[in-house]
């Protein structure tokens, strides 16, 4: 018999063909009647018949069993072996499905086993004895243990094949719209009107020679709109220097950005062609903008003016042709008000502004854009994981302060940590932020920074003291996050150091100085 049931098996997974073939081959070879495979509703815990053999339809539709009902039920709700030696003396047998006067009217047994998943019960695999058998109890009981937990191997194979199907059938979904939609233009993921509007804009002005600033919220895409602008341009074979100012210290920005002849200051061994130089006849990207010095404004709005640059230590100008496109998450028009800004500089920065929208201006585009994440980061990490539509469904629902960057940064956290091929919404909420650290409100220092205010720090307990207060991650905070008693009270407790004040507040020491002056701070 066991052979038999496992060359249907090897043949076919279907758990219609296999089950309703394995109860066939109990009632023929075995003398176990009128088989059937009881299983639970998806979503409920209400069971019925599937499978059956020996029953007619309306004998099969009349099995529907609640935990606890009846014989059938109370296996469902306790997961145990149950034997009815004659059904005719035992109180809980319903005889819902046959009539008794269908049944041979001799002494009949039932046996009811427990189909179980990951020792779960999901089903019951039940059938009629007659008792007057040459074969044991025992025996048919072996067998029918064997055959249960095949089928709940089957069941669960079953359940995997489905969900991945219809993972797979969602992914396939969302990617046919995308490439119907040309949603990958510049390398640009998404079809949102916003979205298309600031490629539109991008494209109009893509052959002028003229500045462009790019507008919008931190993490919603600034260098891959630059990099468009660039490749839409008739430069696109010139190249594209990209700069992070935030990223370069006072002291070193006009040599960065202009270069330096041989000597013009301690270490300067040879001479250095710099960033504008090196993106002659090309584009320049200048990120975060607003990070940029007083002092390095007024040089860059020489260059921009007269289209030449002179190396630090050097005599002699240099003519250059390039397009810059500039970055800011800032309001440098408020910027300009507060005289952290040069006004002539902004004025020429802005002659064409185009406006970048924000992950929750674009809701529509992040059943795409987790998409796109999940098959770069699976073929990066070789993994193969995916989410279901519910996760999905989550992951559209949430706010994104960190916007396209915070999106990517979850899902390949996602991937990474994930136990299981297919990811549902209980698995991704683990990995959403907490909404009060996350809501860009201004929050309190820590008890331990409260404590401490007041109190200079030696430099022997300094280093103990940041591992410990310090962030792992700088959230998005907006310009006002921290209010004059927070980066007083920081400042005090980092005895007047405001690079390690910065670091205790989450801020770089840029971004201190700058609130710092804002708030008119002595």
């Amino acid at each position: 018999m066991f052979e038999q049931v496992m060359s249907l098996v090897g043949k076919s997974l279907s758990p219609e063909v296999v089950l309703r073939e394995m109860l066939h081959l109990l009632s023929e070879l075995l003398g176990l009647n009128r088989g059937r495979v009881v299983l639970r509703d998806e979503g409920s815990e209400t069971a019925r018949i599937h499978y059956a053999y020996g029953m007619t339809r309306q004998e099969m539709a009349r099995g529907v069993y609640q935990p606890g009902d009846g014989v059938t039920g109370r296996v469902l709700a306790t997961g145990q072996l149950t034997i009815v030696q004659d059904i005719d003396q035992e109180p809980r047998f319903l005889l819902r499905t046959v009539r008794r006067e269908d049944l041979p009217s001799g002494p009949v047994s039932f046996i009811a086993m427990p189909i179980k998943i990951d020792r779960q019960t999901v089903g019951v695999m039940a059938c009629h004895r007659i008792r007057s058998r040459m074969r044991t109890l025992s025996d048919d009981l072996t067998v029918l243990r064997i055959l249960s937990t095949l089928a709940g191997q089957l069941l669960q194979l079953q359940q995997s094949l489905l969900a991945k199907t219809k993972v797979l059938e969602q992914r396939n979904e969302i990617l046919t719209k995308a490439l119907q939609a040309e949603a990958t233009r510049y390398g640009i993921v998404g079809t949102a009107p916003s979205l298309l509007k600031a490629i539109s804009e991008l494209e109009r002005v893509s052959d002028a020679t003229a500045s462009v600033l790019l507008m919008g919220e931190s993490g919603t895409g600034k260098e891959l709109f630059a990099r468009a602008l660039h490749l839409a341009s008739p430069r696109r074979d010139k190249p594209f220097i990209k700069i992070n100012c935030a990223a370069i210290p006072d002291t070193l920005f006009e040599s960065e950005l202009f270069g330096h002849e041989r000597g013009a200051f301690t270490g300067a061994a040879t001479a250095r062609a710099g960033w504008f130089e090196q993106a002659n006849a090309g584009s320049i990207f200048l990120d975060e903008i607003g990070e940029m010095p007083l002092a390095m404004q007024t040089k860059l709005l020489r260059t921009l003016q007269e289209g030449t640059i002179t190396r630090l230590g050097g005599k002699k100008e240099i003519a250059i042709d390039v397009r810059l496109v500039a970055a800011t998450n800032r309001d440098l028009a408020h910027e300009v008000e507060v005289g952290a800004f040069r006004q002539d500089l902004y004025y020429r920065l802005n002659v064409i502004p185009i406006h970048l929208p924000s992950l929750a201006e674009r809701r529509e585009d992040i059943p795409a854009l987790v998409l796109h994440f999940l098959n770069h980061i699976n073929q990066a990490h070789q993994r193969n994981v995916n989410l279901s539509q519910d996760a999905l469904d989550l992951l559209q629902q949430q706010e994104w302060p960190g916007n396209i960057r915070e999106l990517s940064n979850l899902i390949e956290r996602a991937i990474l940590l994930a136990e299981r091929p297919i990811l549902d919404a209980r698995d991704i909420a683990r990995f959403l932020p907490d909404k009060r650290k996350s809501s860009g409100m201004a929050q309190p220092l820590p008890p331990q920074h409260q404590e401490t205010a007041m109190r200079p720090m030696d430099s022997a307990s300094w280093g103990q003291d940041v591992a410990s207060t310090a962030v792992a991650v700088r959230p998005y905070a907006p310009v006002a996050s921290h209010s004059a008693a927070q980066l007083t009270a920081a400042l005090t407790q980092s005895a007047g150091n405001k690079s390690r004040a910065a670091q205790l507040l989450g801020l770089t020491p840029r971004q201190f100085s700058y609130r710092w002056e804002k708030l008119g701070l002595e």
